[in-house]
């Protein structure tokens, strides 16, 4: 009786354990199921969003007005930016991409620094038509790259989960087609850092190193930084999250994150930093609907968000309105004093007031606490030195950077020549002009009937 009662017992046993293994290696049939696919979105998202930088550069070298030309450079920008998050959520953390990433960096921010120019009064000039020319050349080596490595690994049934694990396992160079073929295309683009890519640009070549530096705060998790992109995107748990470290191109470690935003069908992609766990920037890519609220009321609520993520006593600096979405920048506030270095971008959605961009490399560089000194000058003084054809509509105190990087306390003067608002910064210690911007005014909203005709 005992006998066979242990042997029963021996028997579910067995039984049970089967079980348990049997739904053990189908938990993680699943896991590898969904990762391959994830690697292979973003494969495929790669060579998609490769194509759209040939073709919208190619279309830049054909245009002539300035209404065409600034958001097909914005729209190079913004596609830059996904194919970045694009490789940073590859399982490719051994393969160098350092050049390729770089190459991506430095086109961003080209097209960026291009696009938001007035281009009627400071139209591209010769040398920026032949960068122009060169950057579609090199987009075109580049994508034929990728789609060369898409078409090998579709034709040979590669996966890139089995890539990832040959590269864990191996301390030798991997013997991978695809590996190589990437590795090549890295290399390639060593030849594409003699590039002019036009003044102003040198500057900002290292932020990525900057940024390294600023972020010494302690690692967090994979966990942790799911729970710091949920809070700041304010999505429920109901939303998928994604998360994979970025590969060791990028200068600083973070946590790519993919969220999926089930309300607008489409994505959000995030890097937040593995040391403090701070967001770095995001981005949503969805189209935006007919505007419903207006710009004072999209200011207003990225002065919430900010504060309610702990970026306190910031003050808004420059507004503009590209077709329904506004373009806002912060600066922080010490002591009444406009602290410019300490920058955040964000963009908001103007049919239904979402933060689509967010973007604070600057603010998380240069925030720190201050000594700001005393002005050595007044300010009725620091006017003396303005053009007096200048019509001063408000003042400020503000602190700035140089052009040796060096962080000097300013009078600020925002005013208007004929129809143009200037912005011009007085060094409050001895009176020289340091800096003069010209500041962008809202884009108009084009508005078309079925016939193409303007309503």
């Amino acid at each position: 009786m005992v006998r066979n009662f242990i042997i029963g017992l021996l028997a579910v046993a067995v039984v049970a354990t089967g079980i348990w293994g049997f739904q053990e290696r189908e938990e993680k049939q699943v896991l590898k199921v969904t990762a391959e696919n994830n690697y292979q979105r973003a494969f495929h998202e790669l060579a998609f969003h490769i194509d759209q930088i040939e073709d919208q550069l190619g279309a830049t070298l054909a245009m002539n007005s300035r209404r065409q030309l600034t958001p097909a450079l914005a729209d190079v920008w913004r596609i830059v930016s996904l194919a970045q998050e694009n490789i940073g959520q590859l399982p490719l953390s051994s393969v160098e991409l350092g050049k390729t990433e770089e190459f991506l960096f430095k086109l961003g921010r080209f097209s960026y620094r291009t696009s938001i120019r007035d281009l009627e009064k400071e139209p591209l000039t010769d040398n920026e038509y032949e960068t122009l020319q060169k950057l579609y050349e090199y987009s075109k080596d580049i994508r034929e790259e990728v789609r060369y490595s898409q078409a090998m690994m579709m034709a040979n049934g590669d996966q890139w989960i089995d890539i990832d694990e040959e590269l864990a396992a191996s301390h030798e160079p991997l013997d991978n087609m695809v590996v190589t073929n990437l590795e090549v295309m890295n290399k390639s683009i060593e030849s594409y850092s003699e590039t002019d890519w036009g003044a102003g640009l040198a500057a900002i070549d290292d932020i990525n190193g900057e940024l390294k530096n600023a972020l010494d705060g302690e690692p967090i998790t994979e966990e942790e930084a799911e729970r710091i992109a949920r809070e700041y995107l304010q999505v429920g748990e109901q939303a998928t999250v994604n998360v994979s470290e970025t590969g060791n191109g990028l200068a600083y470690p973070a946590y790519t994150i993919v969220i999926d935003d089930p309300d607008h069908e489409t994505n959000y992609y995030m890097d937040v930093s593995v040391n403090g766990g701070e967001p770095i920037w995001f981005l949503q890519d969805r189209q935006i609907n007919e505007q419903s609220i207006s710009l004072n009321e999209a200011v207003e609520i990225a002065n919430e968000y900010l504060e309610e993520n702990g970026k306190e006593n910031m003050q808004l600096v420059d507004s503009r309105q590209y077709d329904s979405i506004a373009l806002l920048e912060f600066v922080h506030l010490e002591d009444n004093v406009r602290v410019y270095n300490d920058l955040i971008s964000l963009e908001v959605a103007l049919d239904d007031g979402d933060i689509l961009g967010y973007e604070a490399k600057a603010y998380i560089i240069n925030h720190k606490e201050r000594d700001i000194p005393e002005p050595e000058i007044t300010s009725d003084e620091a006017r003396e030195r303005l053009n007096p054809r200048l019509e001063i509509m408000e003042d400020h105190i503000a602190v700035i950077k140089n052009d040796l990087g060096e962080e000097v306390l300013c009078y600020e003067f925002l005013g208007v020549i004929d129809n143009d608002t200037y912005r011009i910064f007085i060094n409050a210690e001895d009176g020289e002009e340091e800096k003069v911007d010209r500041l962008n005014t809202s884009e108009p909203v084009y508005d078309f009937t079925d016939n193409g005709e303007e309503a």
